[in-house]
């Protein structure tokens, strides 16, 4: 079964960083799309940050010019550099891939969703 698991989240003084990454494990075949997706409490799901498997990347305008996301394909691995945090990006952050694996066609996973708070 294939897994994906965040790592990197914790606590934060505003304007200070975190660094998140994203794993994926399993019989994994091919990875098109990943993201970061982010729940405050009471909020929606929001989309952060895509990437796709050319490299092409898209940001919420909320986080434009403070994070990046990458991927690292020899390690099926996203990752996402938050710079400059603010109190409103307090909230789990979740990561998710379109992983075609051995058992059956692409599928979006989801990770159990790592904690960020920044406090004020």
């Amino acid at each position: 079964q294939v897994q994906l698991v965040e790592s990197g989240g914790g606590l934060v003084q505003p304007g200070g960083s975190l660094r998140l990454s994203c794993a994926a494990s399993g019989s994994i075949v091919n990875i098109n799309d990943m993201g970061w997706y982010r729940q405050a409490p009471g909020k929606q799901r929001e989309l952060v940050a895509g990437i796709t498997s050319g490299g092409t990347t898209k940001y919420a305008d909320s986080v434009k010019g403070r994070f990046t996301i990458s991927r690292d394909n020899a390690k099926n691995t996203v990752y996402l550099q938050m710079n400059s945090l603010k109190p409103e990006d307090t909230a789990v952050y979740y990561c998710n891939a379109d992983i075609q694996s051995s058992r059956r066609s692409y599928f979006i996973y989801w990770g159990q969703g790592t904690p960020v708070t920044v406090s004020s």
